[in-house]
């Protein structure tokens, strides 16, 4: 008697092909529901074209009117006029861009600019006090020469206000677990720790 295939039989292949199938489906059922729920009232659907909502930068609002797909960097830069965050890599990985949001540090890159309307968003230039009166950290950062080519300086500065705000006294390991997603190529680390602990002390009312 022959030995049955050892091949895929039919029925086998049929019920493989019937759940490929189902799955690429799976996409197209889950965009015709919520097309539905949107013609139902549900969530807005935004864009393609431009839409408008406001962003709060450094406590002023700035009504904008742009496309969903437009990041909260170009919004910052070229509709509201600051300037601090600088884009450089674009991908989300040096954090010259970071800005805080809600307090939290981001890298606004990879922030769309309209997930961001409702939210208090603060760079470098937030930091100020009255009068433009220079931040501990701004003043630690220049007396320190924490910074070279100054391109990554607003995100460090953004990563170091975020950390003080949790933890007034920090340690040299804990500044650097803030700053770890914030990269200097001119290799100024040592001394952005250093203005980091100094502000640190200022802002206590330490020497």
């Amino acid at each position: 008697m022959a030995e049955p295939s050892r091949g895929t039989d039919r029925r086998t292949f049929l019920k493989s092909a019937a759940s490929a199938a189902g799955a690429a489906a799976i996409p197209f059922v889950a965009g015709a529901a919520a097309a539905q729920e949107a013609a139902k009232g549900g969530p807005e659907i935004l864009g393609p074209g431009p839409v408008a909502f406001t962003l709060k930068v450094n406590g002023k609002e700035h009504a904008l009117k742009l496309e969903p797909r437009a990041t909260l960097l170009d919004a910052l830069r070229t509709r509201c006029g600051t300037t601090g965050p600088k884009e450089v890599c674009d991908r989300g990985a040096c954090g010259a861009c970071t800005v805080l949001l809600d307090g939290v540090p981001v890298v606004s890159c990879m922030v769309l600019a309209v997930d961001a309307a409702g939210k208090s968003i603060t760079t470098t230039e937030g930091l100020a006090g009255a009068g433009g009166k220079a931040h501990p950290l701004h003043e630690a950062f220049a007396r320190c020469d924490a910074l070279q080519c100054g391109f990554c300086t607003p995100g460090m500065v953004a990563s170091c206000a975020a950390l003080l705000s949790r933890n007034p006294d920090p340690s040299p390991d804990d500044v650097s677990e803030a700053i770890s997603g914030n990269l200097c190529r001119c290799g100024t680390y040592p001394r952005v720790v250093r203005a980091c602990r100094e502000a640190a002390a200022a802002m206590k009312g330490g020497k």
